[in-house]
C-alpha cells in the first residue's frame, strides 16, 4: 500500500508538469542576436512576408527602432553588442583612419585592426563568457578582434571577397549556429550577421525590385531558421531577437539637386585641412590645420542649405557623437537623400545610410520570439541602445556600464505582465493540483474499496473454514466414542 501511494502521489504531480517534447534545454536560457544589415522598418510592407507576419504573432514587434548616430555599419553594430552610444564606445566609423599619415582602411580591413575595436568597451560575447557563460559570433562586425585579450569562445569572420547575398551560405551558417554552437558545443549567446538587405539597397535603391527580392528571402531565412530552432530542441529556450543597424533611402542626384560638393564652397579650401573623412556618404570629418578651424567652420557653416556643420563641442546632445578623441573637430552631415562630395562627385549609390538617425528611413526594424517574449505584441519604438540591457537579462547576467536600460524593453517581456496575470496563473497552477489531488484521492479510495472487500471476504472465508473444521472434529469425536 504504501509503495502504491508513492507512485500515485508521482503520478499526480506529473499531471502538473508540462511535456518536454523534443528540448534538449529547458530551464536554460539562451539567446539568439540576428542582424539583417540595412533593413529597414517598413521593408516589410513591400511585400508579402509571411514568416516575419508569423514571427510578430507569436513574439514581439516594434513598429521601428532608432539607431545611434551616425548610422553606419560598424559603429550602430557595436552600440547593440555595448549598449553604448557610439562617442562613449569609440567605433566611431566603418573606416579605421590616422590623421597623422592620412592612411585609411576599408570595411572590411578595419574588421581586423584591433585597437579599433578594443577601446575599454566590452561586447556582451565577453561579459558573457567572464560570467560563466559560453558564447560565440558569427560575421558580426567586431568578431574578429580579441578584447582585454579575450574573444568569443567560438567565432568566424566572413572571407574578404563574400558573397553576402547567398542564400545556400545563409542557410549552412544557420545549420551550424544551430546545430553545433548551440546544440553540440552548448554556447549561450551566438551573434549572426547577414549583409543584405543592405549591400543590394546601396546598388539599386531602396524602393527597386531587387530590394523587394531581397526582401523575400530575408523572409524565407527568417522561416528557414524558426523551423530549424524547432528541428533541434531548442524551442523552449532560445530567445531570438532579429533587427537591423540601420536603415536606407534613396540618394538625390542627377542635376535633380544641388549635389554637395565642398571644393565649389566659396572660401573653403583643402590647403586649410590636415586631415578629412568625406566621399563616404552623407556624413564626414575634418581636421583643420593649426589655427585655421574657425576659417574652415565659417567657410561652411550655412553655404548649402542641406549641409549642417558643427564644431564638435557644438553638437547637438541628442546625437551622442562628441565626446570622444577620435571624433574630429569639424562634423559634417546631409540632409536625408543629399551626400557629401569632396573634390567632385566620387559615389555613385543609388541607396545611402548615414544620415540623422530621426529621419525614419534611418530606422530598422524589430522582432523578438522565444519563450521570454510575449505574443502578438507591439512595442512602443526604442533605441537600439538598449538592445544591450534586454540581452543580458535574458542571459542572467550582469551587464557592463552603458547607456541603455531595462525599462525601455520590459514590457515585451512575459515577466512583465505576471503582476497582471497572477490571478489567472494562480488559477491554472491551483486547478491543476486539485485535478492531481482529485486523481490521487480517487485511486486512493478505489484502492481503499478493494482492500476493505478483500478484507472481509478474507475473513469470512477464514471463518467459514473454522467452522467446518471444527463440525469435522465434532463427527471424528462421535465416532471413537462409538
Amino acid at each position: 500500500m504504501w509503495n502504491l501511494c508513492v507512485c500515485l502521489c508521482v503520478f499526480a504531480s506529473s499531471l502538473q508538469a508540462k511535456p518536454l517534447g523534443n528540448n534538449s534545454c529547458l530551464g536554460h536560457s539562451k539567446v539568439l542576436l540576428v542582424s539583417f544589415d540595412g533593413f529597414r522598418w517598413d521593408y516589410d510592407r513591400t511585400v508579402v512576408t509571411p514568416h516575419l507576419d508569423q514571427m510578430a504573432e507569436d513574439g514581439v514587434k516594434a513598429p521601428y527602432v532608432t539607431p545611434a548616430f551616425v548610422t553606419m555599419t560598424s559603429p550602430t553594430h557595436f552600440t547593440i553588442l555595448t549598449g553604448k552610444y557610439i562617442e562613449n564606445h569609440g567605433v566611431i566609423h566603418n573606416m579605421w583612419f590616422n590623421t597623422s599619415t592620412s592612411e585609411k582602411k576599408p570595411y572590411y580591413q578595419t574588421q581586423f585592426v584591433n585597437e579599433w575595436w578594443d577601446n575599454g568597451s566590452l561586447p556582451i560575447w565577453i561579459t558573457a563568457q567572464r560570467q560563466g557563460l559560453r558564447a560565440g559570433s558569427l560575421h558580426f562586425p567586431g568578431t574578429a578582434s580579441t578584447y582585454d585579450g579575450e574573444k568569443a569562445l567560438m567565432s568566424e569572420v566572413e572571407p574578404r571577397f563574400y558573397n553576402y547575398s547567398n542564400e545556400t551560405a545563409w542557410r549552412q551558417n544557420i545549420d551550424k549556429i544551430l546545430g553545433d554552437w548551440f546544440g553540440e558545443k552548448d554556447l549561450d549567446f551566438v551573434s549572426l550577421y547577414f549583409g543584405e538587405p543592405d549591400s543590394t539597397g546601396h546598388k539599386y535603391g531602396p524602393d527597386s525590385e531587387e530590394v523587394k527580392e531581397m526582401v523575400r528571402q530575408v523572409d524565407r531565412t527568417v522561416g528557414y531558421l524558426r523551423d530549424s530552432v524547432d528541428r533541434n530542441g531548442l524551442t523552449q529556450c532560445l530567445n531570438i531577437i532579429i533587427t537591423a543597424d540601420h536603415g536606407m533611402t534613396t540618394v538625390l542626384r542627377n542635376g535633380a539637386v544641388n549635389e554637395i560638393v565642398l571644393s565649389k564652397i566659396p572660401g573653403f579650401s583643402f590647403q586649410d585641412l590636415d586631415f578629412t573623412l568625406v566621399d563616404y556618404g552623407p556624413s564626414g570629418l575634418l581636421l583643420p590645420k593649426t589655427g585655421r578651424l574657425e576659417k574652415v567652420y565659417n567657410a561652411l557653416k550655412g553655404a548649402h542649405p542641406h549641409l549642417h556643420v558643427y564644431k564638435k563641442e557644438e553638437m547637438p546632445p541628442r546625437l551622442h557623437f562628441a565626446q570622444n578623441n577620435r571624433i574630429l573637430p569639424i562634423i559634417l552631415w546631409a540632409d536625408l537623400g543629399y551626400v557629401i562630395n569632396g573634390l567632385l562627385p566620387v559615389q555613385f549609390n543609388k541607396g545611402e545610410h548615414g544620415f540623422d538617425n530621426d529621419y525614419m528611413d534611418m530606422k530598422p526594424f524589430f522582432r523578438a520570439v522565444g519563450p521570454a517574449f510575449r505574443k502578438n505584441f507591439t512595442v512602443e519604438p526604442f533605441e537600439t541602445v538598449h538592445i544591450y540591457s534586454l540581452m543580458c537579462h535574458l542571459l542572467g547576467i550582469t551587464p557592463e556600464p552603458n547607456d541603455g536600460h531595462l525599462n525601455a524593453t520590459r514590457a515585451m517581456l512575459v515577466s512583465s505582465v505576471q503582476p497582471e496575470g497572477s490571478t489567472e496563473k494562480t488559477s491554472s497552477v491551483i486547478s491543476r493540483a486539485f485535478i492531481g489531488l482529485g486523481a490521487v484521492a480517487g485511486l486512493l479510495l478505489i484502492m481503499f474499496v478493494v482492500v476493505v472487500t478483500y478484507s472481509v471476504l478474507n475473513r469470512r472465508g477464514e471463518k467459514q473454514r473454522a467452522g467446518s473444521f471444527e463440525n469435522a472434529e465434532g463427527e471424528d469425536t462421535k465416532q471413537t466414542s462409538f
